[in-house]
């Protein structure tokens, strides 16, 4: 289960320092824009998805491809953001 995780920050860092001629994920990198207007679609769709009871994990999925994406983006770090979990640990 992490190594998806692990394999799709992978892909961003490298998508990031190596573009690849028409992948989607350089044009979020490029665009943040475009990478914080997908963040909040994804995320309105992921509500109505468990409201409604349909379509929830794959509306999760795309709300951590594009979370992603924009953090790596905005060169927001995902262990700075799971060192910051492990604070609060109580």
């Amino acid at each position: 289960m992490l190594n998806t995780l692990e394999n799709l920050i992978k892909l961003a860092r490298e998508r990031k320092t190596n573009p690849l001629d028409g992948s989607y994920t350089n044009k979020l990198l490029r665009n943040k824009s475009l990478s914080k207007e997908k963040v909040l679609e994804e995320v309105d769709e992921l509500i109505e998805a468990i409201e409604k009871n349909t379509n929830k994990i794959h509306e999760a999925a795309d709300v951590f491809y594009h979370l992603l994406i924009y953090l790596e983006a905005n060169d927001v770090k995902i262990e700075e953001v799971m060192s910051e979990l492990e604070k609060r640990k109580k």
